[in-house]
């Protein structure tokens, strides 16, 4: 197995600037880092974590902690997220690990049990909260960290979003200014921040348009199938108006709609129009839904580099301003809005 030296007799370049390529630091040329990369790889060079640690502080291993639900294994967005995460990370020189807790797991002791092992440089935080008890507890400790998202409280620690208030607003723009004025929400699960801004757009949107809100057309929930088709044919079932059009939290969501309004015999968009959020999964394409689906548009890739890149940047003592970013979308429509102004 090589070494360090080993790479750096083969490159021609120092045992130093071998290492600062394969941690990603900023010093080092892309060039260079690719060309260690590539050696590292042809002479199968692993890092040696307990020599890492006793001379730099650093073990070189990061964390994602999740809790298990029923729908975890299903979850694209996830499984992508992970799979990439780990990709990017490696490309950086460091280990990414996924720690999955029971889903009844008290998250804070989690965490306290994986700190107190000493294996850990960091984590990555995954669908924050609001009010998020991970960030407020690593902060605290002075844990570095990164999160996929944000909360709502200030923020004092990198992290990497979409304008998800812009998404909500520009969704249900799009269906009043085709005449729409009954328009239901079906969101991700309440209290997760995303889902927070995007009820947030919705109601800013109806209010700009003197739309007046009605809680009985939100709905809440994993952002699933299954929650598409009930949730539809629940508002199917009530006393007032079935509406005409929908926001969906995501393409998977719309996919149950799209189920529910065929059930109901329903046609979109002649019937009910709808429009969804995109993260651009390669097995679920909002193109290919007949009639093809309107979306915002955000790959979910477009987060990994960045998160991968910001907590290693924060472990090399870089500032949190420039650690955090919002991202903006794209809004494509296609065929699954009707004009009925």
């Amino acid at each position: 197995m090589a070494t360090l030296k080993d790479l750096s007799r083969h490159l021609g370049i120092s045992v130093t600037q071998v290492s600062r390529a394969l941690n990603g630091h900023d010093d080092v040329s892309e060039d260079t880092k690719k060309r260690v990369r590539k050696a590292a790889k042809k002479l199968n060079y692993v890092p040696n974590m307990s020599a890492r640690k006793l001379v730099s502080g650093r073990s070189g291993v990061v964390a994602l902690v999740q809790k298990n639900n029923p729908d975890l294994i299903e979850d694209h967005n996830f499984v992508e997220t992970v799979t990439n995460l780990s990709i990017e990370f490696s490309k950086l020189g460091k280990q990414f690990v996924l720690h999955i807790a029971p889903e009844d797991a008290d998250e804070i002791s989690v965490y306290q049990r994986l700190i107190a092992g000493g294996a850990l440089d960091g984590f990555v935080v995954h669908e924050p909260a609001d009010d998020d008890p991970r960030v407020e507890f690593l902060t605290s400790n002075d844990i570095p960290f990164v999160v996929h998202g944000r909360t709502l409280g200030e923020l004092t620690y990198p992290f990497f979003d979409i304008d998800n208030f812009e998404v909500g607003y520009q969704l249900t723009k799009h269906l009043l200014d085709l005449g729409h004025r009954r328009i239901a929400l079906i969101n991700g699960p309440r209290g997760l921040t995303y889902a927070t801004f995007r009820v947030q757009g919705y109601e800013k949107a109806l209010a700009d348009y003197g739309v007046a809100f009605d809680p009985g057309l939100v709905s809440y929930g994993r952002m699933t199938e299954e929650l598409g088709l009930v949730k539809t044919i629940e508002f199917n079932s009530l006393s007032g108006k079935f509406p005409t059009a929908i926001v969906a939290g995501h393409v998977r969501i719309a996919k149950g709609i799209y189920q529910a309004a065929e059930a109901l015999g329903l046609s979109v968009p002649r019937d009910l129009s709808v429009v969804a959020h995109d993260d651009v999964i390669p097995k679920l394409r909002a193109s290919a839904f007949y009639p093809a689906l309107t979306v915002t548009r955000s790959g979910l890739r477009n987060s990994w580099e960045p998160l991968a890149r910001y907590l290693s940047q924060l472990l090399d003592g870089g500032s949190v301003e420039d650690l955090q970013s919002v991202s903006s979308f794209e809004f494509v429509v296609r065929a699954s809005t009707a004009d009925i102004s």
